[in-house]
């Protein structure tokens, strides 16, 4: 009877220690407080991904992690904000992947002018182990790169006329992000390619210091560019990704397990995003077209080869740069799908 009572008292001991283990714990887990920049207003789709994202990390972690939004530049460009979270002075942001190219070279494949031609050879592409390969150069530059989400297919709008060729760019003031591979295949179109942050642009429109510019159809429709611009030309000369970069000194300071719960978050944000920008492009377009005024082109197949030719030098020229395998690579993926 002694012994029974002897092992019983071992045994509540020993769950009351697991207990308090766990308790303890769950008690010293310090919360994470996190900001999120992102330079598109709050109702873009990647703005509604990042709010998902959020609500993902704030349901898995019990409410430890507390994330806040900035959307429409608030803490800064994209550029100032990779800075930022490269000097741990902000832990996470959403940008298109054009300005990292600029300290990343291998992400300059991406903007390689009509790489992809719908939706399924890029979610294939950047979800796939050759997304993942650029993710993970990320590291060395004190950023960790989670995941990618969708920007879209590129098309221009303009103040001035319909664009239908290359010979309607000519002489036009183009405002392009600030990445050489738009910068070089605009001037070698015949238009005047000035780089300029995404902040600056509306004002810019407006005042006519630049007669066009080029974006995917979600972001011209909620940075509200029909206002100040009257014709769009459907050219989807680029296809354009988002990538969410996390600071590596915030990230370190996780447990592994948060650091798993950031990519599923990830995840659900990217899965959400896509689905709502692509449900959302189409009926956007309607509506600049019929409701605010715009006229809508749509670029020929036999145009678009021609541009594709004009601007071959341009890619041929970046290779190098970008890496020959690098590209290579990802033409073999892109090819493997096709067939």
């Amino acid at each position: 009877m002694a012994q029974g009572f002897r092992k019983l008292s071992t045994v509540v001991v020993a769950l009351l220690a697991a207990g308090f283990c766990s308790f303890a714990s769950a008690q010293t887990t310090p919360e994470r407080n996190m900001r999120v920049s992102i330079g598109i207003p709050e109702d873009h789709p990647s703005a509604q991904g990042a709010a998902k994202m959020i609500e993902s990390l704030a349901r898995q972690s019990g409410g430890k992690f507390k994330a806040k939004l900035y959307p429409n530049s608030q803490l800064g460009s994209e550029t100032a904000t990779i800075a930022s979270v490269r000097g741990g002075t902000l832990e996470v942001t959403i940008v298109a992947t054009a300005p990292v190219a600029t300290i990343i070279k291998e992400f300059l494949v991406y903007d390689l002018p009509f790489l992809f031609q719908n939706e399924k050879e890029a979610d294939t592409i950047l979800d796939g182990k050759f997304g993942q390969k650029l993710l993970d150069l990320t590291t060395a530059k004190n950023m960790i790169g989670l995941c990618y989400w969708e920007n879209g297919f590129r098309q221009l709008t303009n103040s001035k006329r319909p664009v239908a060729n290359m010979e309607d760019m000519s002489g036009l003031k183009i405002r392009v992000m600030q990445n050489p591979v738009y910068i070089d295949a605009f001037k070698t179109m015949g238009a005047n390619a000035i780089p300029m942050p995404m902040p600056e642009l509306y004002t810019a429109l407006e005042a006519k210091a630049v007669d066009a510019q080029e974006n995917p159809i979600t972001n011209i429709y909620s940075n509200k560019m029909f206002e100040v611009q009257k014709y769009i030309s459907l050219t989807n000369h680029a296809y354009s990704p988002h990538i969410i970069l996390v600071s590596k000194a915030f990230w370190d300071k996780l447990e592994p397990k948060e650091q798993q719960m950031m990519r599923t978050a990830c995840y659900e944000g990217r899965d959400y995003e896509r689905k709502m920008n692509r449900d959302l492009a189409a009926g956007q377009l309607t509506d600049m077209q019929k409701t605010k005024g715009m006229t809508v082109t749509t670029v020929t197949p036999a145009e678009m080869a021609k541009m594709r030719e004009r601007i071959k030098p341009v890619i041929d020229r970046f290779i190098p740069e970008i890496g020959a395998e690098t590209v290579a690579e990802a033409n073999a993926e892109i090819a493997k799908i096709r067939k």
